[in-house]
């Protein structure tokens, strides 16, 4: 008789088991596992946490992700409204640089992200800061404090002066790891209205010519030119590798009138255009 009951109540804990491991067993999504953290920025009240995948800034493009942290019970703000400002601060004045909003990574709730384009830096790293300024359950925070941003290797960002005297800065975005074929190629391109305003430059024209000046100059086949994506705000082609080592990418900018703001043509006479970008893989 006591089988006959205890075999339904160990079918019943089994089932009750199995129910509750398939609803607590959901990855928890941290979201930072392969990101390296590159430094902290701390007030008062709150840390914020900067990551990205080598825990460094570069010049040129940066994607950043960010946490804040309450300091006094180490959890972490779900629904922070971040703004930033990076500065650099030279002998006689400061400016800014491009840079996105901050926007909340949709599907990890503590996470946020935004990209900065750092146009220049010091030998050493020193110049720049970066200060946020956000808002926690209708509470106003400021915090900020100075970054290292380490000159790249490659150009892999430009500041030039156009023929409509007005100053521009393109940034190579992609490709992050390039391979022998077509690349999707994607540059940011904005302009300086003052020290404190770059805007994106909408429906311009980059013209592209791939060149490697180890191996005679030669090009490569089955390039396009840049055009305007207004998705993201960003300049799309198509770049043709077709060999590992160091490539300069030739580029020329239009206007929307077709008028040639900056960058020449390659010829047998002039091997590289005045406007460029570089990398290497």
């Amino acid at each position: 008789m006591r089988l006959k009951y205890i075999v339904p109540i160990l079918f019943i804990s089994l089932f009750t088991v199995a129910c509750s491991t398939d609803e607590n067993d959901t990855p928890i999504i941290n979201g930072i596992e392969n990101l390296v953290k590159i430094q902290e920025i701390t007030n008062n009240d709150h840390t914020i946490e900067l990551y990205n995948k080598t825990g460094k800034f570069n010049t040129g493009y940066n994607s950043v992700t960010i946490r804040i942290k309450d300091n006094a019970n180490n959890s972490y703000f779900e629904n922070a409204n971040i703004s930033w400002m990076p500065m650099m601060q030279m002998p006689t004045m400061q400016h800014t640089c491009p840079k996105s909003a901050i926007v909340k990574v949709t599907d990890k709730n503590t996470l946020y992200e935004g990209f900065i384009i750092y146009q220049m830096t010091n030998t050493d790293g020193s110049g720049w800061s970066l200060t946020f300024n956000y808002t926690i359950n209708n509470e106003d925070y400021t915090a900020t404090d100075t970054i290292s941003v380490i000159q790249s290797e490659k150009q892999n960002v430009t500041s030039f002066m156009g023929s409509d005297d007005t100053k521009y800065i393109a940034a190579l975005i992609e490709p992050k790891d390039p391979i022998i074929g077509i690349n999707n190629l994607m540059v940011g391109l904005y302009k300086m209205e003052n020290m404190m305003s770059f805007p994106v430059v909408q429906d311009y024209k980059i013209l592209l010519d791939p060149r490697m000046p180890g191996m005679g100059n030669h090009s490569s086949p089955n390039n396009t030119d840049l055009s305007y994506n207004t998705a993201d705000s960003m300049y799309h082609g198509d770049l043709s590798l077709t060999m590992t080592g160091y490539w300069v990418l030739n580029l020329k900018l239009k206007n929307s009138e077709n008028t040639v703001l900056k960058g020449e043509d390659v010829t047998d006479q002039n091997t590289q255009s005045s406007l460029y970008l570089e990398l290497e893989f």
